[in-house]
């Protein structure tokens, strides 16, 4: 059959693809270009050096705290000793203000008014007791701690321990006081700064 538009077909060359003119295989003499684009002349694709992300992703984060030691972010400072006890008596001063109106209520006597005190007292406890545990599990910080400037977080990755976890730390606060409080002070010595419940935990609180 012959071509209506004059020009024979034409075929393709030893080595080339069909119509598209690149060669499939390098010609003879000349070393195959190993990761470059598939049949072309270009130079490889440039691998990543050491402590470099690959192409096109992002740096990977080793375990400790989210923060990867090969450079591209600081690993976060330990909140010492000093921080941790200033927040929770922060936290305990708080507390304080709300057990100061059960106080009064009770001072104030059997009456109404006295009933009234003592039941907002009791709320205001169980409902700031529950803020605090929430925050603490999605963020890391009641209001003490953010009031120094330190958090709470998972060792293994650094993010939020979350609120389940953050009960479970507060109920092994028990292993802290039971040495005559030694877990309290642990953070004074301790490479990681952490309390007994810490250890337990898998926590660490940090500044920022």
């Amino acid at each position: 059959m012959s071509n209506p538009y004059g020009h024979p077909p034409q075929q393709p060359q030893p080595g080339q693809g069909p119509g598209y003119g690149y060669p499939q295989q390098p010609p003879q003499g000349v070393p195959p270009q190993q990761g470059g684009y598939p049949g072309q002349g270009y130079a490889p694709y440039p691998q990543p050096g050491p402590g470099q992300a690959p192409y096109g992703g992002y740096p990977q984060q080793q375990p400790g705290y989210g923060y990867d030691p090969a450079g591209y972010a600081p690993r976060p400072e330990l909140a010492h000793w000093g921080l941790r006890a200033g927040a929770l008596l922060i936290d305990g001063l708080v507390f304080g203000l709300v057990y100061l109106i059960i106080g009064i209520g009770v001072a104030v006597g059997r009456g109404g008014a006295g009933v009234v005190l003592i039941l907002v007292g009791v709320l205001a406890i169980i409902a700031f007791a529950i803020y605090q545990l929430i925050q603490e599990g999605r963020t890391g910080q009641t209001i003490g701690k953010k009031a120094v400037g330190i958090r709470l977080l998972r060792e293994l990755d650094g993010r939020p321990v979350g609120v389940g976890m953050a009960f479970v730390r507060r109920l092994a606060h028990f292993l802290d006081s039971l040495p005559i409080y030694l877990g309290w002070l642990w953070p004074l010595w301790d490479d990681k700064k952490q309390t007994f419940a810490d250890k337990v935990c898998g926590t660490v609180v940090i500044k920022g």
